[in-house]
């Protein structure tokens, strides 16, 4: 029986959705609101698979915002976060007869820093040592000094220009770095505390996923106490907590601290000795970049990290015996140090012991390798820490196979529900599967899928997204392919990514080739989008460290619960780019013939994706692409 709660909401959410220039009436949206609604009033969590155009977001905001619990929603892309903020939040304070407050909250480094600003306007020398001393950069210093004059949030995103990252740099800090309110001359000013202070009195707190996945690792203490957690785009919600609840060292990092110590320290024996430390790391990571580390660290690694240990131990020794009654700043850098300092300790100690319970691997690329240490499974960190106190509802166009177990969601307080979307892909869409191909694996596919690519596009006049599985076969295939269709190519090392999709959104003729960041995500409806290719369906590779480490976790289930969800995933995000709107109609051509011909995953794959007609023939996708595209083409 629905609950009163379930109807509340749905009452309300086809109120508002009356007021909407559309006035749609979507079932699958008020059996969502219906659902969230009865999870949180129950105290239950909640899985939803929302198909594109459901509307989504409303059906979860409407019945968080009148449970009268304070909720946090966490997205995984800025687009939605920007979009919740900007649209939907206000959409509903105007409509719902309900009141609620909302707040935007960001990781410390997207606001300004008032103190590094305020250290730089009192000693010329701190622009120096942050490295931004040259007048290009200096003058990009003092006009976001003039920002912070006047801005309210001292939000980056606030910005008419993005800054540099060295000018950013040396106006913000990181969370690693900042003392806290109490401990910072400038505390009582600070953006970044004012943006918590709103966010811990208001009612919905949007947060993006990897902010959370911190305040998961460090056990609560970053973001206000909430009742609610809404996770939107949850098919990343593992990588991301498998990432913040992680640690990196870089020589990056290393260098970070080595400024950080400059800053205060008037001799540079100790910060010199420190940043010398960087170097060896890279030559010590170097040899084996790409490379899992199965028994703990290698002794070159080791020795490189205990020598940093060491060094960072002398470093503390001496900032201890800092002044910091000598003037605020003097303070506050010494303060900022200290916990760059002790963060990383704390990091190399981890490093000399790493549990059996989490992974170690060197990340590329070799001129600026990084050690990695990661959990291998990531449910008791949420069964613990979320899922034990907080009721969750997680959501997203596509829900992997098997995501309550593998997020450690407890079976007894977990419910599912698959609302479909209201798109009619049977009419509108064709999924086609180009059967007739070689293998994948074997050396004559590529150019065979050049030639298939080729015909596909000049059939649907343009108007393609071309999604590849790598870097490598996204620039050879548009490198050949410019020589032989009579269609713009863009790829996606042209333009950055928001300018590209522009482009590729205003003219009609243009296709775009890209890789993994525009599997998900890009929003591209109407008619200059009207064929989606996909290369190969995507498989994780088989030496990425983490996923080999849950691979054998798993033995004979690995490829069960490890490789063919993800894949499966992944394959249905870069379908779902196609259809974004009612209207929208076209093909959806996957190159890889294993999508037709595996008998053992198959079906799996295919009931995963958008419920489109299915076709292995070459004539009838080329007709109904040439259709679309109408004599024009």
């Amino acid at each position: 029986m629905t609950s009163a709660a379930a109807r509340r909401a749905v009452d309300a959410l086809v109120a508002v959705a009356a007021g909407l220039p559309t006035g749609e009436d979507r079932p699958g949206q008020r059996d969502m609101a219906a659902a969230v609604a009865d999870a949180i009033e129950r105290d239950r969590h909640l899985i939803v698979a929302a198909g594109t155009g459901t509307g989504k977001s409303l059906a979860y905001l409407v019945p968080a915002i009148l449970s009268g619990k304070r909720v946090v929603v966490a997205t995984a892309t800025k687009a939605l976060q920007d979009q919740l903020a900007g649209k939907d939040l206000p959409l509903l304070a105007e409509t719902l007869d309900v009141p609620f407050s909302f707040a935007v909250l960001k990781g410390r480094s997207n606001y300004i820093c008032r103190q590094r600003l305020r250290e730089q306007a009192v000693d010329a020398d701190q622009l120096r040592l942050a490295g931004v001393d040259s007048p290009g950069v200096a003058e990009e210093v003092r006009a976001l000094a003039a920002f912070a004059d006047t801005s309210t949030t001292g939000d980056r995103a606030e910005l008419d220009a993005e800054p540099s990252p060295r000018a950013w740099a040396a106006v913000s800090v990181t969370s690693e770095e900042c003392p806290g309110r109490t401990r910072c001359p400038s505390g009582d000013a600070c953006f970044a505390e004012a943006a918590r202070d709103k966010a811990a009195s208001s009612d919905v707190i949007v947060v993006n996923s990897h902010l959370y996945g911190v305040h998961l690792a460090s056990m609560g203490v970053v973001l206000p106490d909430h009742d609610v957690l809404v996770v939107d785009e949850a098919h990343r919600l593992e990588d991301t907590v498998s990432a913040t609840c992680g640690l990196e060292l870089t020589a990056g990092r290393i260098h970070h601290v080595a400024r950080a110590l400059r800053a205060v320290l008037a001799d540079a024996e100790v910060p010199d000795a420190v940043e010398e430390v960087a170097d060896r790391l890279e030559q010590a990571l170097e040899p084996d970049v790409g490379r899992r580390l199965r028994r703990g660290l290698p002794r070159p690694m080791a020795e490189v990290v205990a020598l940093l240990r060491s060094r960072l131990a002398t470093a503390l020794e001496v900032l201890r015996k800092i002044d910091q009654t000598s003037s605020p700043e003097v303070a506050a850098r010494t303060q900022r140090a200290m916990q760059l300092v002790t963060t990383l300790v704390e990091d190399c100690d981890g490093l000399a012991a790493i549990p059996e319970d989490r992974v170690a691997w060197v990340e590329g690329p070799e001129d600026r390798p990084s050690l990695q240490v990661a959990p291998i499974d990531v449910a008791p960190v949420l069964r613990t820490a979320l899922f034990a106190t907080t009721p969750t509802v997680l959501t997203s166009a596509t829900v992997p196979a098997g995501l309550a177990e593998t997020l450690g969601m407890p079976a007894d307080r977990t419910d599912e529900l698959d609302v479909g979307s209201p798109f009619d892909y049977e009419a509108n869409a064709l999924l086609y599967c180009a059967a007739h191909l070689p293998d994948p694996r074997s050396e004559a596919f590529e150019a065979a899928a050049r030639d298939e690519l080729a015909a596909l596009i000049e059939a649907a006049g343009g108007r393609t997204l071309a999604l590849f599985t790598s870097y490598r076969a996204m620039r050879a295939a548009a490198a050949d392919l410019r020589e032989r269709v009579t269609h713009p190519i863009l790829t996606q090392d042209d333009l950055p990514q928001a300018r590209l999709v522009e482009a590729f959104a205003a003219d009609e003729a243009t296709c775009l080739f890209a890789t993994m960041r525009f599997w998900q995500g890009i929003d591209v409806p109407g008619p200059s989008l009207s064929l989606v290719t996909i290369d190969k369906i995507p498989f994780p590779r088989p030496d990425e460290p983490l996923l080999q480490a849950r691979r054998e976790q798993a033995r004979e289930a690995a490829f069960r619960t490890v490789d063919l969800p993800r894949a499966t995933t992944l394959l249905a995000q870069g379908a779902g780019r196609l259809v974004r709107s009612a209207t929208d109609t076209g093909v959806v051509a996957v190159l890889d013939p294993r999508l037709a011909t595996a008998p053992s995953y198959r079906w799996e794959m295919v009931r995963a994706l958008p419920p489109m007609r299915r076709t292995r023939d070459r004539a009838e996708a080329l007709a109904a692409l040439a259709a679309i595209a109408g004599p024009s083409a």
